[in-house]
């Protein structure tokens, strides 16, 4: 049966709500985003004739391992791309949370027009799984938990919004007299794997916490004293009205973290009683039970030293933590399960693993793009007859921190004993982490010429070495799907041949000093989705190395160079004359001259070495003028600078109608003062 035909039964005949006739024409289901978890959806797919279209940049890790003329080529934060996509599936899912919901919303409301084989077109409406209501609620992380403590009774951390702009370091003060130190401040949106994330140990951090995150929509958490960390994977299903037919959860499991990162999760947790577990187990349905649609869902907690639990956040589709259920549920791993829930097929009462034991390392990429070799040639060659390995590779280049594989070793004892069995491979996933960190902090020295009189070469300022932490901590790394920098995801089709999860942008800066003056512009290229690297090169402490990094920056893919500096701020100019690429210098105000010494240098290139340059600290503009450039080439971007343009727009003229309505006298007593 063509695809066309599958569509016209799901029109005349609304088919969507009988899957069993629909299972005879090859059920396609759209799935946005195409990293490692939709491959390894794929990979569940394909034995079951279940198609998935991908919507996703054309190499996608996904599309590698499926096969189909339906997969679209693009974002999956595009509304066209999502509407091409539903037109071309009987069913909707995703394989990352942070995606257009009003899209969604309006293709559950609307449909998608489809053309069908006589030449007349009709509305198509494919199901969502799960729900746009699931994922909007889940994309702020404070209004979810707010949901799970109003709507159930869950227990979560206290909670406070953090007020924005200049009331932040103020609301921030308020925080630490409710809650005492530590307690942590988060980004309500975007973050994933611990970034946006900010302890605040002390009265200290304030300032650093609000350089570092305070420009996005923020809130406070009162610090939970866990023990260990546990996540419990739930099959979600309902009917076609929404009504919700039940909740099977997945066996509780142990997840470490490092870095902010999933390391390890070990099935059943060490040293945590049955009772624990299965009293886990009860309360990932609970919170599950209050969400919309059909699924699989993580639920993350947090286990107390009193043996009680309390809820982290929810993720709305298979997870990091439940990658053992492979090997280790085979039955029904969680990407069958989510596959099954979505079209509404039978899934088991009761979870069973296979095994009593089971442990999955994942390989984070290390210092070398050969660091993890050892550790996937010790998977390769070891057989065992009381533990079984299963090697995992996703189809991506290695980069630092970046999730390229996982390891799942089952076993036929304990959890102890397959422990001890496999600590080989724990030892070399630690000793590749260790070699990441030891490298990452080299990288932040200078590789030549170094200075030994230069304190800022040596030891960062606490408000830069926060911004780096939290900035540079998002470079190349994957999420638990697609690869996410800066919000971005390994979909972009970037219209330029390069590798949509490398940087576009290269923000650099002649000191960490200037750090603070660019973080307006981080923020810029973050809230539009432009993935970016960050780089120390002094043009007068580190000359051959700016010179290297300018010369390799475009085989690298980088598109634009952001330049700060100081000074005399050569740093703008030497980099456009050892680049083909656009250079936007931002003259930072460093010395008794106000910056106008930076902006002039910078202005005063000689011909044949074009320099463009913004305001003194102005970083905002500096990055605003890169994604336009990255617009010329990539319509996602333009579409994105029309929409912000758009929003300035409104803004003055909403402020024009408050000052004409209520006069001056009103307007100002309701300005908030200037710091």
């Amino acid at each position: 049966m063509s695809h066309q035909l599958t569509l016209r039964n799901l029109l005349i005949l609304q088919a969507q709500t009988q899957t069993e006739e629909m299972m005879g024409g090859n059920p396609v289901i759209g799935l946005l985003g195409g990293g490692q978890l939709g491959r390894m959806l794929c990979e569940a797919a394909n034995p079951l004739g279940i198609d998935v279209a991908i919507l996703d940049e054309k190499n996608a890790p996904a599309k590698q391992a499926h096969n189909t003329n339906r997969h679209v080529t693009g974002s999956f934060k595009d509304a066209a791309r999502i509407r091409e996509l539903a037109s071309r599936s009987d069913y909707l899912s995703v394989e990352i949370e942070h995606v257009d919901t009003e899209v969604l919303e309006e293709i559950e409301r609307d449909g998608v027009e489809v053309e069908l084989d006589d030449g007349t077109v009709a509305i198509h409406r494919p199901p969502i799984h799960p729900s746009w209501r699931t994922l909007r609620l889940v994309q702020d992380k404070y209004l979810q938990k707010e949901h799970f403590r109003s709507d159930g009774g869950i227990p979560i951390a206290e909670q406070m919004a953090i007020a924005s702009g200049d009331e932040t370091l103020d609301s921030l003060k308020e925080a630490a007299e409710k809650y005492g130190y530590p307690f942590m401040l988060k980004a309500r949106k975007g973050s994933y794997d611990g970034r946006g994330n900010f302890k605040v140990s002390s009265e200290d951090d304030l300032v650093p916490a609000v350089t570092a995150l305070g420009n996005l929509p923020l809130y406070a958490e009162k610090w939970a004293p866990f023990v260990k960390e546990l996540a419990v994977m739930v099959i979600r299903t309902e009917d076609d009205h929404g009504n919700l037919t039940g909740c099977v959860p997945y066996p509780a499991v142990e997840t470490i973290h490092e870095d902010s990162i999933c390391t390890k999760t070990f099935l059943p947790p060490r040293e945590v009683p049955d009772e624990v577990c299965e009293k886990a187990r009860k309360l990932a349905c609970k919170v599950i039970s209050t969400l919309w649609g059909r699924g699989v869902f993580a639920v993350e907690m947090f286990l107390l030293d009193d043996d009680s639990l309390m809820v982290n956040e929810v993720a709305p589709r298979p997870h990091n933590s439940g990658h053992y259920t492979i090997e280790a549920v085979p039955y029904m791993s969680q990407y069958k399960a989510q596959i099954h829930a979505v079209l509404d097929l039978p899934v088991p009462e009761n979870l069973i693993p296979r095994v009593p034991a089971s442990i999955m390392l994942n390989i984070l990429g290390g210092a070398t793009p050969t660091s993890h070799h050892e550790l996937t040639r010790r998977a390769r060659r070891t057989f065992d007859k009381d533990m079984d390995v299963h090697l995992h590779l996703y189809g991506k280049e290695s980069k630092p921190g970046r999730k390229i594989g996982h390891i799942t070793i089952n076993g036929y004892s304990s959890i102890e004993e397959l422990e001890k069995k496999a600590a080989p491979f724990i030892e070399l996933v630690d000793r590749i982490r260790q070699e990441r960190i030891d490298g990452a902090t080299e990288q932040l020295r200078p590789k030549e010429e170094p200075s030994t009189n230069d304190e800022t070469m040596i030891e960062r300022e606490p408000a830069a070495k926060a911004i780096f932490d939290s900035h540079n901590a998002q470079l190349p790394e994957t999420q638990d799907t697609a690869v996410e920098t800066n919000g971005t995801s390994e979909e972009t089709e970037n219209g330029f041949g390069a590798e949509p999860d490398k940087p576009l942008v290269l923000v650099t800066m002649g000191s960490d000093s200037d750090l603070p003056v660019l973080k307006a512009g981080l923020d810029i290229l973050k809230e539009f989705g432009v993935p970016y690297a960050l780089d120390i090169t002094s043009a007068h402490r580190t000359p051959k190395y700016m010179m290297r990094v300018a010369d390799e920056a475009a085989g690298k893919g980088i598109k634009v160079i952001i330049a700060a500096a100081g000074g005399a701020a050569h740093l703008p100019g030497m980099l456009s004359s050892e680049t083909p690429l656009p250079v936007i210098g931002v003259p930072v105000k460093a010395t008794h001259l106000d910056g106008m010494d930076s902006l002039l240098s910078i202005v005063q290139m000689p011909r044949g070495v074009p320099t463009a340059t913004v305001g003194i600290n102005n970083s905002t503009n500096a990055a605003l003028l890169a994604i336009r450039i990255l617009g010329a080439f990539v319509h996602e971007y333009q579409a994105a600078m029309k929409k912000y343009q758009l929003e300035m727009e409104e803004a003055v003229i909403e402020k024009g109608t408050k000052l004409r309505t209520g006069g001056d006298v009103a307007y100002l007593a309701g300005m908030k003062p200037k710091a």
